[in-house]
Order: structure tokens, then C-alpha cells, then sequence
């Protein structure tokens, strides 16, 4: 399985032409403004654009958005939250699984049976990444996950996508961290005024 994207452009950005195999991370790092964030919806078939998209060979255009985004899941900088209580944006019979996530990222059970706007920043971050994938998507697309974590709990959050990576996932990952960008990244590029480069 792989990502591929061939000549994907927007009128503010690309085109991009870019691989990624299963169980790799494409690291994409560059100063704020420069496009990062508008790839990765581009991506997620969230804005327009043209260009061919496929995964495991199977092109975008033959499948419905809500199909694609089953399959390649966008985890923007700020998540969006719908209901009051943090486990109202969870199925009851994925307890057990977003329990042992929660735990591996050094979050508490507790945090479950919250109201939302009594988590943290960097508590919503985590609980976003464990929202995404217990949808068992076979492409994540991260727009700074870890950027309001303390180093302890970025790293456990990367051992997390390491694990996940193990088992076929894709990442494409945007981050301002260049540690991370290395530590996580099998492949890296820098986004230049709209255009993808190698560093």
C-alpha cells in the first residue's frame, strides 16, 4: 500500500508530486504561512483542487469524500468538538481500546468523563489523535500533534504513530519541530512558498 499524489495544485498552492509506502512517515516542515496546512486539506479532499491522488492504487476520484476521509484521516491543528463531554465523541464499545491509547499518550481515564473545555490544550491534542485513530484510517495527516506537549509526552505520543506505523500505517506529518521531523520522519521536505523541496 502507498500514498501517491501526482501534479496536486491549488490556486494558492503546489503542485506537489510526492510517494509515501505503507508504514512510512513523509515529515513536511517550513515556516508558518508557507502552505503546510493547505497540503494536508488538499489531501483530505477539503479544499479544491486538481491533481491525482490514490491509495493502495485505488484513485481519490473514484470514491466518495466520506469514503476517503474514512480512509486518510486529517487531524488539524485545532480539533473540532461537538458535544459537551469528552466521551460523547466516543463509541461505548471502544472503551477498552481508547482507554490503553489514552494511557500510552499519559493521559488519565478521568479525562473520559470530562466536559470538553475542562481539558487542556495539549489534553484535546491527544484525545483528537486517539478520536482518529480508533477509526483505523490507513493514512493520518498531522498538523502540528504534539505542538502544546511537554517533551515527555511528545515522545510518547511518537512511540504511539512508531507502533501504529509497524502495523502498515501512513503518516504525513507537518511540523514546525525539526527533532521531530528526524526522529519520526523516513522522508522529509520543506514547504517554500507553496512548493514542496527538499532540504
Amino acid at each position: 500500500m502507498s500514498l501517491d499524489v501526482q501534479a496536486l495544485r491549488s490556486s494558492l498552492a503546489g503542485p506537489f508530486d510526492f510517494h509515501v509506502p505503507s508504514g512510512r512517515c513523509l515529515a513536511i516542515t517550513g515556516p508558518s504561512g508557507s502552505g503546510k496546512s493547505l497540503l494536508l486539506r488538499m489531501l483530505a479532499d477539503l479544499d479544491p483542487c486538481e491533481g491525482r491522488v490514490s491509495l493502495d492504487a485505488e484513485d481519490r476520484a473514484t470514491m466518495s469524500p466520506t469514503t476517503w476521509r474514512r480512509r486518510v484521516a486529517l487531524l488539524p491543528a485545532r480539533s473540532g468538538w461537538w458535544a459537551d463531554r469528552v466521551d460523547e465523541h466516543f463509541a461505548s464499545r471502544q472503551a477498552d481500546e481508547r482507554g490503553a491509547l489514552a494511557r500510552d499518550m499519559l493521559l488519565a481515564d478521568r479525562l473520559f468523563d470530562q466536559p470538553v473545555d475542562e481539558t487542556s490544550t495539549g489534553e484535546r491534542q491527544r484525545l483528537a489523535l486517539i478520536r482518529a485513530l480508533l477509526t483505523r484510517p490507513k493514512v493520518v495527516l498531522l498538523d502540528e500533534p504534539t505542538a502544546s506537549l511537554d517533551a515527555t509526552a511528545t515522545l510518547a505520543v511518537e512511540a504511539v504513530l512508531r507502533c501504529r506505523m509497524q502495523e502498515g500505517l501512513i503518516v504525513v506529518l507537518v511540523t514546525h519541530d525539526a527533532a521531530q521531523a528526524d526522529r519520526l520522519g523516513d522522508d522529509a521536505l520543506v514547504m517554500r512558498n507553496g512548493t514542496l523541496v527538499r532540504p
